[in-house]
């Protein structure tokens, strides 16, 4: 792993740990903590200021394909098959969450950390409780892999791309399909809107 400066594009320093490559890496809400995650099946909480390795999370039993903190910072979730919670501070698993049965694409929480929305191969996104772990709505839509999920700043509204090429907005609430997008020419592999709510940007 590599930290810039944003500013400058100075590199200021490279983290080595893992024994395989790293597929995902998310900043804690207060910038002090970095975890990545790997083909080695580990999570890493970082230091982000001074570099050292905090602690190594051990379970899962496939690549760690997407990482995500609780806004408040307290927790992370972390997915390969599977969706598990961490104690962000300790290292320790809190729960692991199962339903999707296939390889999982991306998580985020939503911006009041009482969710979690996850994409998976099997064609479905998720919304999860964050807290008890149950599974609240599937949502059946996508053609394909479900490779990435957002919320709406305000939480009401969650994105969704896919193989399919296409994008889908859902409503968190009833998790019904409110909009789909179309005009890639290849798999939608990310979703991000801007901090106002008021636009969507979308990667192919």
């Amino acid at each position: 792993v590599k930290l810039w400066d944003a500013a400058t594009g100075q590199e200021l320093a490279t983290l080595g740990g893992h024994s395989e490559w790293i597929s995902s890496v998310a900043f804690s809400p207060d910038g002090k903590k970095l975890a990545t995650g790997s083909g080695d099946r580990t999570v890493k909480l970082w230091d982000a200021a001074t570099g050292q390795d905090i602690v190594t999370l051990r379970g899962h039993e496939d690549r760690v394909s997407s990482l995500a903190f609780s806004p408040d910072g307290k927790r992370l979730a972390s997915v390969d098959r599977t969706l598990k919670m961490w104690d962000a501070a300790t290292g320790q698993n809190l729960a692991t969450f199962k339903g999707h049965g296939d390889v999982l694409g991306e998580v985020a929480f939503s911006p009041d950390g009482k969710k979690l929305a996850t994409g998976s191969v099997a064609h479905t996104a998720k919304l999860w409780d964050a807290i008890t772990g149950r599974e609240l709505i599937t949502l059946i839509g996508h053609s394909a892999p479900v490779n990435s999920v957002a919320f709406s700043p305000d939480g009401r509204k969650l994105a969704t791309g896919g193989s399919d090429r296409i994008i889908k907005f859902w409503d968190v609430a009833t998790g019904q399909e409110l909009t789909t997008l179309k005009g890639h020419e290849d798999r939608v592999s990310s979703v991000a809107f801007s901090p106002d709510g008021e636009r969507l940007a979308t990667g192919s």
